[in-house]
C-alpha cells in the first residue's frame, strides 16, 4: 500500500449517485441497494490514477468501487464519494469479510509503511509504520493476502519482469507499480554503495536491473 490523496467529489456526483441512492435508502430495501455507485467508477479510477488502493498496482482491467465502510456496516455511506476506494475485484470481495476498523484506509497509509522485496516480490511491513497501525497493517497482509498471496506476487513479478526485459522504463514502472520501482531504486543504491572488488574493478549491476 502507498499513500493516496483524497480528491473532491465529481461535479455531477450528487445528482447521479447520492440523490438517487438516498431516495432508495429512504423508500426501498436497504438490503437490495441499486449499484448507483458504479456511475462514479471512471471518476474513481482517475482519482486513484488507475492504481488499486490496496495492491498499489495499475489495473489492466477495470477495477471496482470498494466501499471502505461496507454497506452492511453502515448503509448510509453506500452512496458517499468519501467512502469509495478503487480496488481490484478480488480485494473488494475478500475485504467484505472484514470490518473497517480491521483494515487500513489507503488515505491514512504513510509513505514507506510497506515495501516490496526483490526478487521474491513479496510485500512486507516496515519499521516506518507506527505501532497504532501495525495490527491493521498485518491483517491486510495476511487476510487479504497482500503480502505473499500467489496471485499478487505473480502480478508484481510480471511488472518487475517487464522492467528487467527493457519493456518498461523505471519511470513507467513507477507509474504502474510504484512499490516495485522503489525497490529497484533501493537495490541500485545498495549496489552502488558496495565497495569495489579486490582487483579494483567495480561491481556489476545486479542481475535483471537495467539502467533505463
Amino acid at each position: 500500500m502507498i499513500p493516496f490523496e483524497r480528491t473532491p467529489e465529481p461535479a455531477d456526483f450528487d445528482v447521479r449517485v447520492r440523490q438517487p441512492g438516498q431516495r432508495w435508502l429512504a423508500e426501498g430495501d436497504a438490503k437490495r441497494m441499486p449499484d448507483y455507485w458504479r456511475r462514479a467508477a471512471r471518476d474513481l479510477q482517475a482519482a486513484f490514477k488507475g492504481l488499486c488502493g490496496y495492491t498499489a498496482m495499475w489495473l489492466s482491467a477495470p477495477g471496482t468501487v470498494d466501499h471502505f465502510v461496507s454497506r452492511d456496516e453502515d448503509p448510509s455511506l453506500a452512496y458517499e464519494w468519501t467512502n469509495f476506494r478503487y480496488a481490484t475485484a478480488s480485494i473488494n470481495s475478500s475485504k467484505s469479510a472484514l470490518r473497517s476498523d480491521q483494515v487500513l484506509d489507503p488515505f491514512e497509509v504513510g509513505d514507506g509503511w510497506f515495501e516490496v522485496i526483490l526478487p521474491s516480490c513479496q510485500m512486507v511491513l516496515t519499521d516506518r509504520c507506527p505501532p497504532e497501525f501495525r495490527d491493521r497493517a498485518q491483517t491486510m497482509l495476511k487476510r487479504l493476502k497482500l503480502g505473499d498471496g500467489e496471485s499478487f506476487v505473480d502480478f508484481r513479478q510480471q511488472w518487475y519482469r517487464m522492467y528487467c526485459e527493457g519493456k518498461l522504463s523505471l519511470e513507467g514502472l513507477a507509474q504502474c507499480a510504484p512499490l516495485i520501482a522503489r525497490a529497484v531504486r533501493k537495490q541500485r543504491e545498495r549496489a552502488a554503495a558496495e565497495p569495489a572488488v579486490s582487483d579494483g574493478a567495480p561491481r556489476s549491476t545486479p542481475t535483471g536491473v537495467s539502467d533505463s
